[in-house]
């Protein structure tokens, strides 16, 4: 499970399987976990976040979008 990136208490993650799937990535805090497709950018799961917290999460992901896309570019090829 590569880590894409971390901002606070988040990790930004891939699953080594993920390789089929459209571009997204897993976020984890705690024991909480969401997954976000990356183009467009929308929430596609949630476990435990409030939506608050969802909110920050998809602006954190607004931010380091490209870097997102270009680790998972990196991890699984164009």
């Amino acid at each position: 499970m590569p880590t894409a990136l971390r901002v606070g208490a988040y990790r930004f993650f891939f699953y080594a399987g993920d390789r089929d799937e459209p571009l997204h990535v897993h976020i984890e805090r705690d024991d909480k976990i969401a997954k976000f497709w990356l183009d467009p950018v929308r929430l596609q799961s949630s476990g435990g976040f409030s939506r608050m917290e969802i909110g920050k999460i998809r602006m954190i992901i607004g931010e380091y979008h490209s870097k997102l896309v270009e680790a998972w570019h990196e991890y699984f090829g164009k």
